[in-house]
């Protein structure tokens, strides 16, 4: 009997000793979480901030051309493919130059006939006296037409010999055909149907649409970060080279200033047309600056200020802000290191 009544006495004070256990655990958890509980916080740290401005776009060849023919007419030859090289000055097509020759040809014997005509009669009318001495009114009116009658001739001749050499294409620049829109030959074509396109593979460049919220933040001469989706792993460091003084309309209904990154020398050609990337230019750093998350600063009345949670009680300070950036902001006043800034409230 005595037995069974230790044992009942000492299971009651196990169990009342682990319901005081708990509830001393559950008293110690509820005062320490308090006012922590409801909120998210993030703590004041010194580092390094720096400000930039990002946009999207693609990589574009330094140089490129697109060649036309000056005017339709038959296609006879292409000597090259796409992704072919070419050099300066490269012949790359032609066009059927039968007509022309034979029209050139043809030119050429009425300039000899009109020159054959104007000595026979400058001859013929100055008789070996000086020109002053010759000339009447009749015969000055001959010799200027068949002055003129000659001058016709030699730019007859001069138009048709420059048709005939521009019915051959050549490229301008060394580089890669990129593109061709007839290329086979035997086929009727007017400039806008026959474009040959050329690119200098050695000279690449990043084109993006610089905001203009942020195109006075950029200018020639910056360095620029590059990161292409084909690389995912490598950034790539640039100069801007261009930011253009016109506006453009985007697709999307803005307003932004085409800009351009002078990319490293494409020695492997890594960088090929129409690769997309990001470029980001630094536009202010600061160095060993307290930092807070953007979300811990709010206005009120034209003041900026931050909710500081500690000892359990949330204060409101009043704080000077520096450099923003799309996540953090510089304070430059009001706060220090290690303290508690609650950013939002916990659901």
């Amino acid at each position: 009997m005595m037995t069974w009544l230790k044992s009942r006495i000492t299971k009651k004070l196990v169990i009342g000793l682990i319901v005081a256990v708990v509830a001393i655990v559950w008293l110690v958890n509820a005062r320490a979480g308090g006012q922590a509980a409801k909120f998210e916080t993030a703590t004041v740290a010194r580092k390094d901030l720096a400000q930039a401005v990002s946009a999207s776009g693609k990589v574009k060849a330094q140089e490129q051309v697109d060649l036309k023919f000056q005017t339709s007419g038959l296609l006879t030859w292409v000597g090259v493919e796409e992704g072919d090289r070419v050099k300066k000055w490269q012949a790359i097509a032609k066009l059927d130059t039968r007509e022309l020759q034979k029209t050139l040809e043809k030119y050429l014997i009425d300039y000899s006939g009109q020159r054959n005509d104007f000595e026979e009669t400058w001859r013929v009318t100055y008789g070996g006296k000086r020109p002053e001495q010759a000339l009447t009114d009749t015969v000055k009116r001959i010799l200027e037409k068949n002055q003129w009658d000659l001058q016709k001739a030699v730019l007859d001749v001069e138009l048709k010999d420059l048709a005939v050499r521009l019915a051959t294409l050549t490229t301008p620049i060394d580089g890669i055909v990129t593109h061709i829109d007839t290329p086979y030959a035997g086929i009727n074509i007017t400039p806008a149907t026959a474009v040959f396109s050329v690119a200098n593979p050695k000279a690449m460049l990043f084109k993006a649409n610089i905001d203009e919220a942020d195109v006075t933040k950029v200018k020639e001469g910056q360095e620029a970060t590059v990161a292409l989706d084909a690389f995912p792993e490598e950034k790539f460091t640039g100069k801007i080279s261009k930011v253009n003084f016109e506006a453009i309309t985007t697709k999307g209904g803005g307003t932004a200033f085409v800009t351009e990154v002078l990319l490293p020398e494409n020695t492997d050609l890594r960088f090929k047309i129409g690769l997309n990337g990001e470029m980001e230019v630094a536009t202010a750093k600061r160095e060993n600056v307290l930092v807070v998350p953007s979300e811990a600063v709010y206005a009120k009345n034209g003041t900026n200020y931050v909710k500081v949670l500690a000892d359990d009680k949330v204060s409101e300070v009043a704080v000077t802000t520096g450099l923003e950036t799309d996540q953090e902001i510089e304070i430059l006043t009001g706060l220090t290191s290690g303290q508690k800034v609650i950013t939002s409230e916990k659901k």
